[in-house]
């Protein structure tokens, strides 16, 4: 029965991980003539936010037994802006976007269920919701967390204030600096900063090792702001004499401070990016790339 047991939690910590790691379906907005995506879950964020007595009993709905390792959330929601204002218009099962009118009842007792006397007239008006909602005007995604989240070239970006609209307005998230570096695709930029790394001089008196995984921050204007190493604080200072660790961030930092990069942004707004690098120095100062 021991074995039993442990093999079951195994299964389940197994089946979490996927479930927590699969690419997950959007909700939706209704804007103009047009259902679209848009990757901003705030009924769910509203769900784990209230702390409810029997909240496991709210937050085990019915329609939650529908989880499937692309829709955690076992529903979809359909937002549409009526008079300048944000309502859910329909919780669904997950991939029923095509079937909203015949699922309508089902659909209406969910949002009964979670909202009761806030649903009004088969709406319910997201009063609680201050921020933006976004949603994507091109089908080029510059950035994916890949499990939900992604940046859009160019997209339609509302800010929201207690649920009501008050600013509206598209946006383009990438900016083609013509003394930039291009790095529309991400994976392509370690092979960039690589190939920059690769003309220092690595091998040094001191016999400092600088094999290691770093991270390098891109920041909002496009020029390297930060490096550190991919690894803790704690082993960083079990592994590493100050005079080593320094010699290789600095080493780093000093090769990549002449890049600049086009900008990227997140809903208009410039943003920074982290990008892995890992490399392995040899005794004869010769350096490979080790990124996955």
């Amino acid at each position: 029965m021991k074995g039993y047991k442990q093999l079951l939690i195994v299964v389940i910590l197994m089946w979490a991980s996927k479930l927590i790691a699969s690419p997950q379906s959007p909700d939706y907005i209704v804007y103009g003539n047009d259902t679209v995506a848009t990757y901003n879950l705030i009924v769910e964020q509203y769900l784990q936010s209230r702390n409810i007595e029997n909240s496991e009993t709210l937050f085990g709905l019915a329609f939650r037994d529908g989880a499937t390792f692309n829709c955690w959330r076992g529903y979809q929601a359909i937002y549409e802006i009526q008079h300048d204002s944000l309502f859910l218009v329909d919780m669904i099962g997950c991939g029923e976007l095509q079937h909203v009118a015949k699922d309508r009842e089902a659909s209406i007792t969910r949002m009964k269920t979670v909202f009761g006397e806030s649903f009004i007239e088969g709406k319910v008006f997201i009063d609680w919701y201050s921020g933006y909602l976004n949603f994507p005007l091109t089908d080029e995604v510059l950035r994916w967390d890949g499990v939900f989240y992604k940046i859009f070239e160019k997209e339609r970006v509302l800010t929201l204030d207690s649920g009501r609209v008050s600013k509206n307005e598209s946006v383009e998230n990438y900016v083609d600096d013509p003394k930039g570096i291009d790095r529309k695709e991400k994976n392509e930029v370690s092979d960039i900063l690589f190939r920059k790394l690769k003309r220092e001089k690595w091998k040094n008196p001191d016999a400092f090792d600088c094999s290691e995984g770093y991270w390098v921050t891109i920041g909002a204007d496009g020029t390297v702001s930060k490096v550190r190493m991919n690894v803790s604080d704690e082993e960083i200072k079990d592994y590493y004499e100050d005079d080593e660790y320094n010699f290789c961030i600095n080493k780093i930092r000093h090769a990549l401070s002449s890049l600049k990069f086009d900008i990227l942004k997140d809903k208009g707004i410039p943003m920074a990016e982290d990008i892995f690098i890992e490399i392995w120095v040899e005794d004869n100062g010769k350096i490979e790339n080790w990124t996955d």
